[in-house]
């Protein structure tokens, strides 16, 4: 396949479409074209991200280990437990279970896969762990749809931010949502369309989200946020597969990312000077830490 360099996903979009492949086809390319190996290599690759993917959810859903504060830690299990005695059915608390635990497995440095970051690490497996429970979709579906997530991380990446302490958490579980919903959408066979506005869509949900960690830690509240988030994938997911269309194109919600990330006051954008950070709580746990060492 010759390659065509892309920076919005519309462009992705567009060369997938004129193609007639999937938009992981076209990132799948590229990658390998960029880093001089061949598609299997690159394809290999991506294939060991979800492995270590899923051993994190696996060790984080049966977590009962304290993060150092003792903050986070052993909730991703009591929502397993909980899961089909609630609001919510339960394949929907098993991914927020799922998000939970692969970002308690981060705070107590456990092995991840930074999806796009450490902060939002579960949004993505958690997604593709619900895809496969869901939809019964094999290892080799969700990998593909690994290429998806990432190439529409790469269009923010590049566009907008995926860094907290640049534009916020919505910059960070915002861009992870997307992702997560870009790759719903093509592993239940949506279309490389469909799938921009699936992230569209999760994006404009999570606008202006703010990076308060407490302490400074990727604890509170990143890790249940990861929870919440992978909930909006997966409904963004389904809304573009109804046919539900965002009234303002991909492109044009990540540059309103950008501009939104920019006006975030310093105080919330990872800085841990404001929003829940300063609580009266969150300072008697940052004195804490300190004490600590």
């Amino acid at each position: 396949m010759s390659i065509e360099t892309w920076n919005t996903v519309t462009a992705l979009i567009g060369i997938a479409e004129q193609r007639q492949v999937p938009i992981s086809a076209i990132v799948l390319a590229r990658e390998a074209a960029e880093s001089e190996k061949t598609e299997a290599e690159v394809f290999d690759a991506m294939q060991k991200n979800w492995q270590v993917m899923q051993a994190s959810v696996a060790r984080g859903i049966k977590n009962t280990e304290k993060s150092m504060l003792g903050i986070t830690g052993g909730d991703a299990k009591k929502l397993r437990a909980f899961a089909g005695k609630g609001y919510l059915d339960e394949d929907t608390l098993y991914a927020a279970s799922c998000a939970v635990g692969v970002s308690e497995v981060n705070a107590v440095m456990g092995r991840i896969v930074a999806c796009p970051t450490a902060g939002s690490c579960g949004i993505v497996p958690a997604a593709a762990c619900l895809a496969k429970r869901k939809r019964a979709a094999g290892d080799d579906a969700i990998v593909r749809g690994l290429f998806t997530a990432a190439g529409i991380g790469m269009v923010i990446d590049q566009n907008a931010s995926i860094a907290g302490a640049s534009g916020g958490c919505q910059a960070e579980c915002g861009t992870a949502a997307a992702m997560a919903a870009g790759m719903l959408v093509e592993i239940a066979g949506g279309t490389p369309r469909q799938a921009g506005h699936a992230a569209a869509l999760a994006i404009k949900n999570l606008l202006g989200l703010v990076c308060d960690p407490v302490a400074g830690l990727v604890e509170v509240p990143c890790v249940k946020r990861n929870g919440f988030c992978t909930l909006t994938a997966a409904l963004a997911a389904d809304m573009a597969l109804a046919g539900v269309e965002s009234v303002i194109p991909v492109d044009e919600v990540i540059g309103a990312m950008d501009r939104v990330g920019r006006a975030i006051p310093r105080s919330l954008r990872e800085t841990s000077e404001g929003g829940l950070a300063v609580t009266d709580t969150a300072q008697k746990l940052a004195k804490r830490l300190q004490e600590l060492g």
